[in-house]
């Protein structure tokens, strides 16, 4: 008996120390630290490297990584890089510049002034029953555009800078856009689910 219990112990204890040493990897750290919170360089299926990325699921993100400069640094990457004059979006998941985490940035056209906002670990928990067909486009599919099926109405849970958990409805295109920018974040492409594909 006193052996099981030393065995759980220990097996406890490495648990628990795996869970708490988890951190950004060197790999993520540099390539964060190259972005400076700039414009960073936007992964596409063109480059082999980048759509096997693209193809890949993302980890969730810790309390202790979002309390860090890297995450801070990495937000504020996928807002100017959205945000890139010459390249712009509505949307941007972190995979898009590299980084295999639960992170996107959406535009809330459902919100006054219709700010970026960040959503750290965020996921669909449940989709209205109505859907709609409509033309979307991606950062890392360049000149092409598709006619994707896409729920009107979803809710979803995400947690904020402060790590703290929420819960919201949210309907119309900013519904569409939560939907793209989820589906990066297991390595599904717009083009996976898309009726129809032209070029631009």
């Amino acid at each position: 008996m006193r052996h099981n219990a030393t065995t759980l112990l220990c097996l406890l204890a490495i648990v628990l120390f795996s869970s708490c040493s988890r951190g950004w990897s060197v790999g993520e750290k540099e390539l964060i630290r190259e972005g400076n919170s700039g414009i960073m360089r936007v992964t596409t299926i063109d480059n082999k490297t980048d759509s096997l990325l693209l193809r890949t699921a993302s980890q969730p993100l810790t309390r202790r990584e979002v309390g860090s400069k890297e995450f801070d640094m990495l937000a504020a990457s996928l807002l100017a890089t959205v945000n890139n004059p010459t390249n712009s979006g509505v949307g941007i998941a972190a995979p898009q510049v590299g980084i295999l985490r639960r992170v996107v940035a959406v535009q809330r056209f459902d919100k006054e002034g219709e700010p970026f906002e960040i959503y750290i670990n965020p996921e669909i928990i449940s989709y209205g029953p109505e859907v709609t067909i409509g033309g979307e486009g991606c950062l890392s599919i360049p000149s092409l555009r598709g006619e994707v099926e896409r729920a009107t109405s979803i809710e979803i849970r995400w947690r904020d800078e402060k790590y703290k958990q929420h819960r919201e409805r949210i309907d119309g295109f900013t519904a569409v856009i939560f939907q793209h920018e989820i589906d990066h974040l297991d390595g599904i492409l717009y083009t996976d689910r898309a009726e129809s594909v032209c070029r631009e």
